[in-house]
Order: C-alpha cells, then sequence, then structure tokens
C-alpha cells in the first residue's frame, strides 16, 4: 500500500476496545484500515451476488432440469 494514498479520518470506537488495543499497542489505523477492507469485500461479494441473483438462478435451474453438461465424462 502506497503511504502516500493514506488519508487522516476520524473514527468513533468503543472505549474498552479502544483501551485494550492501546494496553497491547495494536496500530490502531492498520487494525481499522484492515478490517474496513474486511468490510469493503464482504459488501462486494453481496453486491456481486444480489447483481447476479438472476443469472444464478437460471444456472441452477439449467443444471437441476438437465443436469451438469459435462456430466458424462466425470470421473468421480
Amino acid at each position: 500500500m502506497n503511504v502516500q494514498s493514506r488519508k487522516p479520518t476520524n473514527l468513533s470506537l468503543d472505549s474498552t476496545l479502544l483501551s485494550e488495543a492501546k494496553a497491547l499497542k495494536v496500530n490502531l489505523s492498520r487494525a481499522a484500515e484492515e478490517g474496513v477492507r474486511i468490510a469493503v469485500a464482504a459488501a462486494k461479494a453481496e453486491q456481486w451476488k444480489a447483481e447476479n441473483a438472476e443469472a444464478l438462478k437460471s444456472s441452477n435451474d439449467y443444471v437441476e432440469q438437465h443436469g451438469l453438461p459435462l456430466d458424462q465424462f466425470r470421473q468421480f
């Protein structure tokens, strides 16, 4: 991550959690960034599922009605 791309941000955190993090010398910026990264990835995955729900349903319906297209070649 390029340090120049960082932007100062104000956050509100649970005071007990903040105290524990400071006592354990947790780098709050890095921890917050990682948490936001995880939340963004989860939100993108949910958005993708919602945007592609119709295609996924159509594909699943096809497989349910006709089986897997190359099922005859499966070796397991």
